[in-house]
């Protein structure tokens, strides 16, 4: 016996809350997206309150009619959403990678009962951080549709809580993420999800020990403006913006971690019962993040039980405190020992993209493998680490691979490289082998940048340190640049340059490689798989292919300078600067559809930048190699031999400009 889905399928709940309407609403577009028109009655589809469900359990029974039960919005939501995966095979990820829905006339659903797997996970979802693509894009016009889709891909996922965006756009999109029914919480630099001290007082410096009552009514707004949702209250107190608040304290009062440590105790506790005074049975979190870590290990934080405690990655995947600037000390953020009398009450904020400044990924997949990601998030789990997972997904579609990972792990399935490339490519890219062993030996064909295992590059480590010394070169080439200590140390810049040279030359054939093999598969695919393919898994490995290119002319172009070499520094900047060119060319290239201009804010590896920034340095260079009326090198580059020392016209044409300049010297070079 057959329950019958076609177009005409009605679904029916008196009264739904504003979430269980959202997720009918999203069933109902899926129903119209997989059946053609039928002249065929609809079967329905009917809602039903079991107050002996737990909370978010649902339960599908397919009889004449399908009927779902649960006793939650979650639930429903959920029970919602299982219709469309596993009946109209929507996929979790089908916006984001381009799903293909075939219509059809309709679809039989045998009698029986359906559950989906329960989570191990209590708390999980997704902090939309560094969101500064969905910030500028828009969908038919519609700026607050890539947020719509956003939150509804991560209740495809089983997500229930999510952190909507950074600073403002926390509170422009809490509504609309309550409204869809998950739990809002807080980035570990907003506690409270309150406006920032620098922005509501703009004129005062954020010294608690002088304004601790403004301080206080920015948290009690907060609290007030929140109090209707479904709130995990992240309570804490750290600087404005993700830094440690001692750098904003011009006071010089808190000059020790023991001194550092008591005030920030003393606010957790006093946030913690503000809350209580406008909220019934809240739940409260905190971020033992980066120096809080260090202050929590070393005993100078204290804090109540029920508080849940968030450890989080060092931003590349691996459960250590991050390393900010210069300071790296790696201590393990999961906890030494664990009481498994009691709850211990942990949880994570767990990175698949991140923004550091030195070598993370922001518009590429992250370049550490599955494997390592199940072993790390394996480690949370055995240590109890499961009341909540707050994942840093940026701007989701360049990260749909490792976010898909993770989810399986909230529901305590293993993950590995081998098997979740092919389990992805079967959903997403019509099950070819070729474009699952691409995925597979990602991780391992990314450079390698230090010594430990979670040390591999993305982007950033190609745009953030040529941009650093361009700008260093161009201001005043002195000895060191300092933003490169992370990973030269104290060494004179001409070593730092080649430091990195080294990095990319050791790591060069490994990449192209990859990129070949990529390439190669590329060719092989045609319609919809091979756009979907060459927009995400090809466009990551060309961002990889060309900058790592682009690094290399760099460094060669630096050091043709220091040997005095200007011409051919000039000729090799220009090359540089046209291999990162191209990479934001392919970038924006893939926009096709519905995302048109998606790449348009690359604002934080900024690709196109870093060009610009290499052709100001070989504008300088010119002015070194070059004499000031600039017809030295044109005399070079133009005239004949016997022509280039007669005097008597300086110049025959206009003066060149850099660009023209170059491109001459290209020629040269290739022909």
């Amino acid at each position: 016996m057959h329950f019958l889905l076609n177009k005409n399928t009605q679904i029916i709940y008196e009264s739904p809350s504003t979430p269980i309407k959202h997720g009918i609403d999203i069933l109902k577009r899926d129903l119209n997206k997989k059946f053609l028109p039928t002249d065929n009655t609809g079967n329905k589809i009917v809602l039903q309150i079991d107050s002996s469900m737990e909370p978010e359990q649902f339960e599908i029974v397919v009889s004449d009619t399908m009927t779902i039960y649960s006793n939650t919005d979650l639930g429903f939501i959920y029970g919602l959403l299982y219709i469309s995966e596993y009946f109209l095979g929507i996929q979790p990820f089908w916006f984001w990678l381009d799903q293909v829905i075939e219509p059809v006339a309709s679809i039989p659903v045998s009698y029986g009962t359906y559950t989906g797997d329960k989570p191990i996970i209590k708390y999980r979802g997704w902090f939309f951080n560094d969101e500064v693509l969905l910030m500028k894009w828009n969908i038919n016009g519609d700026f607050l549709e890539p947020f719509r889709m956003a939150f509804e891909t991560l209740l495809r996922c089983g997500g229930n809580m999510t952190i909507p965006g950074t600073d403002k756009n926390s509170r422009k999109y809490n509504k609309l993420a309550s409204d869809m029914g998950l739990f809002i919480t807080h980035h570990h630099a907003e506690p409270l999800g309150a406006e920032m001290f620098v922005r509501a007082y703009p004129d005062l410096q954020p010294n608690y020990s002088q304004y601790p009552d403004l301080f206080f009514k920015l948290w009690e707004d907060a609290v007030k403006e929140q109090k209707d949702f479904n709130v995990i209250w992240n309570l804490g107190f750290r600087g404005q913006g993700d830094c440690p608040f001692w750098s904003n304290d011009s006071s010089g009062e808190f000059d020790t971690p023991k001194k550092r440590g008591a005030l920030i105790s003393q606010l957790i506790e006093k946030q913690r019962q503000l809350i209580k005074k406008y909220v019934k049975n809240p739940i409260f979190c905190t971020n033992l993040y980066g120096e809080i870590m260090e202050l929590y290990d070393e005993g100078h934080i204290t804090l109540h039980d029920e508080i849940i405690k968030i450890c989080a990655d060092n931003g590349y995947g691996k459960m250590v405190t991050r390393r900010r600037d210069n300071h790296c000390v790696r201590i393990s953020s999961l906890p030494k020992v664990v009481d498994t009398t009691k709850n211990p009450h942990y949880g994570i904020y767990y990175h698949v993209s991140f923004y550091d400044l030195q070598a993370a990924n922001h518009i590429t997949m992250l370049p550490n493998s599955i494997n390592f990601v199940n072993s790390e998030l394996t480690s949370v789990i055995e240590k109890q680490g499961t009341d909540y997972w707050i994942i840093n997904c940026s701007n989701v579609k360049p990260h749909a691979y490792y976010l898909d990972a993770v989810r399986k792990k909230w529901y305590g399935k293993p993950i590995s490289d081998a098997t979740h490339s092919k389990e992805f490519v079967k959903t997403y890219y019509n099950n070819i082998s070729s474009i699952a062993q691409c995925l597979e030996k990602y991780p391992s064909s990314t450079l390698s940048y230090g010594e430990y295992e979670d040390q591999h590059a993305g982007e950033q480590f190609y745009t953030e340190n040529i941009r650093a010394i361009s700008h260093f070169f161009i201001r005043n080439r002195e000895e060191m640049v300092p933003k490169l200590y992370w990973l030269t140390g104290k060494i004179p810049v001409r070593e730092q340059v080649a430091f990195i040279f080294n990095i990319c030359k050791r790591g060069e054939q490994t990449l192209i490689n990859y990129y070949k093999q990529c390439k190669e598969t590329s060719d092989s695919l045609n319609g919809s798989t091979k756009e979907r393919f060459d927009t995400t898994i090809l466009l990551c490995a060309s961002i990889h292919y060309y900058c790592l290119k682009g690094v290399l002319a760099f460094c060669e172009g630096y050091e043709q300078y220091i040997n005095g070499d200007y011409l051919q520094s000039f000729t090799s900047l220009g090359f540089s600067g046209e291999y990162f060119d191209k990479a934001n060319e392919i970038m924006r290239s893939s926009e096709k559809g519905v995302w048109k201009n998606f790449y348009e804010n690359d604002c934080f590896a900024d690709i196109k930048h870093t060009g610009y920034m290499v052709r100001k340095m070989m504008g300088v260079i010119r002015e070194l190699g070059d004499n000031q009326r600039h017809d030295k090198w044109y005399r070079q580059l133009m005239y004949s031999k016997e022509d280039r020392h007669v005097m008597s016209l300086l110049v025959i044409d206009n003066h060149m400009t850099d660009e023209e300049l170059f491109k001459v010297l290209k020629e040269r070079t290739l022909s």
